[in-house]
């Protein structure tokens, strides 16, 4: 990985940092604990990536960008926001044609955001669909990865 962006264009810097922050991030997430400064840096991270995102990024890098940071909300505990980004994204997915793994993560997430928000119906709704839709990927790899997402969701009282 390159330390830097090959020249001084903004767009380059901006492309740059969203992916590294973007990346830090979901590394972060993905952690089963962590400290508090951990927690900040991974808010701050899926921050920065929604903001150079924004700057740069394709209808898709910023849908996604929200998508962490519906995720990086519920893990702090954020409901309300959490919830709100989540059904932003899950709309922008509903009519379109979508990577078996990238629905089942917008239904992990979904499903995630909804439990901080405690909209407990959505909730068990999105964990019913998640489950569904991790087990409808096809590769081991991407399924592999939408788990330790997935891992991170509250289990329903019945599961428990």
């Amino acid at each position: 990985m390159k330390n830097s962006p090959e020249d001084a264009k903004p767009e380059n810097w901006h492309r740059f940092f969203a992916v590294e922050s973007n990346n830090r991030a979901w590394e972060l997430a993905s952690l089963a604990t962590r400290t508090h400064d951990q927690n900040a840096e991974m808010l701050n991270c899926a921050h920065a990536a929604a903001l150079h995102w924004s700057r740069i990024g394709t209808e898709l890098n910023n849908i996604r960008a929200k998508s962490l940071l519906a995720e990086v909300h519920a893990l702090l505990g954020f409901g309300n926001s959490a919830f709100e980004l989540s059904k932003e994204v899950k709309g922008y997915f509903a009519d379109r044609e979508t990577d078996d793994w990238e629905l089942a993560l917008v239904h992990t997430i979904h499903a995630h955001a909804a439990s901080a928000a405690s909209e407990h119906a959505e909730y068990e709704s999105s964990y019913a669909l998640a489950i569904s839709a991790i087990n409808a990927i096809a590769d081991e790899e991407d399924r592999k990865i939408v788990l330790e997402t997935f891992n991170q969701v509250p289990k329903p009282h019945s599961e428990r």
